[in-house]
């Protein structure tokens, strides 16, 4: 037999709080607020970000959440953290000569245009070690590295390694172990660059690099199939209540609209409107019904006054 309720198990929120849900009309911020009023932090969600804030921005409109940062998601993989290599590991690691490791130190260090120092040998060893990656797949990362920071900070700027070792560590949490992997991840990275310029266009946000959290945001919009029209049509109903962009609210509406299937502008036009009818100079009630008595009245009045007007004919004839 089911059980509906659990005696001394039971939850409780205010008929406000529900009411507020209601009015969010979203299946995340529901199950956040649940999860707050449960557990009374998010240790364990293992959400994505832009899924996380955007809840988190509806239910901080609402009032049902602390404005201040929430304790963040643990990571749901715990990784094992990498050896402390030593010189003589590294020496051991140049000299074998059935090891593909020499060969990429001469390429990386062509590519970089530099010596690589005792440090920068480490965290190659890192990636070709710890993680396993091919070096076929390691010469692309290294590629795709150097290609993102000449893009950012001009030709002839090189990466460190320390950077190309943590966009290393993403690959591999991704499972971007071959080579055609490692070109799908690539091309996808490319278009995405494309697409975070064509959304800040649409933002009217003037061409500049995107932080982390800002290109979460795009790339989960990317993943959801919106148009750009919808996208344009988010920003401008989110301008319009917070009065400027607000990263985090737009994602809310983009995110209700990912689960009723709205992903163009005319879906949105038909599938998301508001019932209630919008007067200019903001909402306002209906007019209440005249008043019978007071037809009666005025009625009698001009019943009056029109037999004074004729009496006044009368005597001045």
């Amino acid at each position: 037999m089911a059980e509906t309720f659990f005696p001394g198990q039971a939850l409780a929120m205010t008929a406000q709080a529900a009411d507020r849900l209601l009015k969010l009309d979203s299946g995340d911020a529901a199950l956040l607020y649940l999860r707050l009023l449960r557990r009374g932090s998010l240790d364990g969600l293992s959400w994505p970000e832009a899924r996380l804030q955007g809840a988190l921005e509806q239910l901080r409109a609402q009032g049902l959440a602390p404005g201040e940062a929430v304790t963040a998601p643990e990571p749901p993989v715990q990784e094992a953290p990498p050896p402390e290599y030593s010189t003589e590991d590294i020496t051991q690691a140049l000299a074998d000569r059935n090891s593909t490791f020499p060969a990429l130190v001469e390429e990386v260090e062509r590519r970089l245009g530099k010596r690589m120092s005792a440090a920068d040998l480490r965290n190659l060893y890192t990636l070709f070690d710890h993680l396993a990656l091919p070096t076929e797949v390691i010469l692309m990362l290294v590629g795709w590295c150097i290609e993102e920071v000449e893009r950012k900070y001009g030709s002839g700027r090189k990466p460190f390694l320390s950077q190309i070792r943590k966009e290393g560590f993403v690959w591999a949490r991704r499972g971007i172990d071959t080579i055609e992997r490692a070109e799908e991840h690539i091309a996808k990275l490319t278009r995405l660059r494309s697409r975070e310029a064509e959304v800040l266009r649409l933002l009217d946000i003037s061409p500049r690099p995107l932080v982390e959290r800002e290109k979460t945001y795009i790339a989960a919009w990317d993943d959801m199939g919106f148009e750009d029209e919808a996208i344009r049509m988010a920003y401008e109903r989110t301008v319009l209540k917070k009065q400027s962009m607000d990263w985090g609210y737009m994602n809310g509406i983009l995110r209700r609209w990912h689960e009723k299937g709205l992903h163009t502008a005319a879906a949105v036009q038909t599938g998301d409107r508001d019932p209630r009818p919008i007067r200019a100079g903001g909402t306002s009630k209906t007019p209440p019904p005249p008043d019978a008595g007071q037809e009666r009245r005025a009625r009698e009045d001009m019943e009056r006054l029109r037999r004074l007007m004729e009496q006044m004919k009368r005597e001045g004839s």
